[in-house]
């Protein structure tokens, strides 16, 4: 054990897990490297935070021209980052959102989102779907379903909190029109025999999930969740805080779909890797919320916003770079498919790619040994990747905007080759 492991483990709370032991002391681009000059190529990106990269320069200069400005502001005074940010944020997002209040993590964007949800339907209910990540805070943890372990020890969680099926259709053994009309039905028996709509103030939905296994949703199923909304005065809450900013290579997941949200919470990716979050909705709707009934001391602080405009400006050209790296790596991945049994399915949006590994695919039993080879053989070869999935046996494979077609081949001929030694 090195000395840093051992004095970390000294002093650090262990419920704050770490996917590497690993000890990096410079990032630059996709690499980290250790105190003895050996380096990985971070294709976890800081658990899908550094879209752009590690310390990308554009977004470096802004921080810190700002650091030389204002660091703090605590909601007291008025700043141009701030400002700057949100106008830049209402260029990007869907066409239904106009203004937007920033927090520091995407739990508190979410749990802010669902307050004011609350707030302008005047109701108290809440759905969320199954498989679903939102944060790990008392209240965010409520609406995370995407692995059991999250809650364990913290039941009672919050009340009126009601949870449906998500399609799954890979996991479910049949096609996403099916995936989709199962868990359709199984809401609409939720509302005859659980909760009227009357009761419910939000469906917070991701359209990909994240950490339950990479699936995106199918769009029939969001343009269903959009009538039910508007048929029963539900706000639809989109939680984009892993989909946004670049990852499914369009600004957001929701411009995937023919679908826009009343409110979209946001993060990771927002500045790159400071601390930021942030969460938006109509005019309409934000407006109503009176001041004071929610609030932030860091949110919002000027050295983050200041970071989060040159994301958006850093991120624009690499859009569609991101658009091709996309449809290689999912055209690779279903070529492995064909000749690895190990793999069972190959989906996502972007570069939100999710490889689920089986033991077997007619069982479809998960493989997370097969997942934990493949990280070693990768690790040992200087690539960094982690896993999603209640099982962790999905490769979550989000290599950075900035990677080049040559670096995506590298990282799945690693993947090829682990896949080749599991199954020799």
């Amino acid at each position: 054990m090195s000395d840093l492991l051992a004095r970390h483990k000294e002093v650090l709370a262990p419920v704050i897990g770490f996917n590497t032991d690993l000890h990096i002391v410079s990032a630059e681009g996709l690499w980290v490297s250790d105190p003895d000059g050996n380096r990985w190529a971070d294709f976890a990106c800081g658990t899908a935070v550094t879209n752009l990269g590690h310390n990308h320069p554009d977004v470096v200069a802004a921080a810190r021209g700002q650091l030389d400005q204002l660091v703090h502001s605590g909601m007291i005074f008025h700043f141009e980052s701030i400002v700057d940010a949100a106008e830049k944020l209402r260029s990007i997002t869907p066409k239904t959102i106009e203004k937007f209040a920033f927090a520091n993590s995407g739990a508190e964007a979410v749990e802010a989102s669902v307050k004011l949800a609350k707030h302008t339907t005047s109701r108290q209910g809440v759905i969320a779907f199954r498989g679903g990540f939102h944060g790990r805070t008392m209240g965010s943890v409520s609406y995370t379903t995407s692995n059991s372990k999250y809650r364990d020890g913290y039941h009672p969680v919050l009340g009126s909190v009601f949870v449906a099926p998500f399609p799954h259709p890979y996991r479910w053994g049949m096609d996403a029109e099916a995936a989709t009309e199962l868990c359709l039905n199984e809401l609409r028996l939720m509302f005859k025999h659980v909760v009227s709509p009357k009761n419910i103030a939000a469906f917070l939905v991701e359209p990909v999930q994240g950490e339950g296994g990479y699936y995106p949703a199918p769009p029939a199923f969001l343009r269903a969740l959009r009538e039910m909304a508007d048929e029963h005065g539900i706000m639809l809450i989109f939680d984009e805080v892993q989909t946004g900013f670049g990852r499914t290579a369009e600004w957001f997941a929701a411009d995937h779909f023919d679908v826009d949200p009343d409110i979209i919470a946001m993060g990771k990716g927002i500045a790159n890797g400071l601390p930021l979050s942030a969460y938006g909705a109509s005019r309409k709707i934000i407006d109503a919320w009176p001041p004071g009934s929610h609030g932030t001391t860091y949110g919002g602080n000027p050295i983050a916003t200041a970071a989060a405009s040159a994301v958006v400006d850093a991120m624009e050209p690499l859009i569609p770079h991101g658009r091709d790296l996309a449809k290689h790596a999912i055209d690779r991945f279903e070529g492995l498919q064909v000749e690895h049994q190990t793999i069972g399915d190959v989906r996502g949006l972007g570069l939100m790619i999710g490889v689920e590994l089986v033991e077997d695919r007619a069982t479809r039993e998960p493989a997370a040994a097969a997942f934990k080879h493949i990280q070693q053989h990768a690790r040992e070869n200087e690539l960094i990747i982690i896993e999603c999935g209640p099982d962790g046996n999905v490769i979550r494979f989000i290599p950075p905007l900035i990677t080049t077609r040559e670096e995506l081949d590298w990282a799945i001929d690693l993947v090829d080759e682990g896949l080749s030694s599991w199954e020799s």
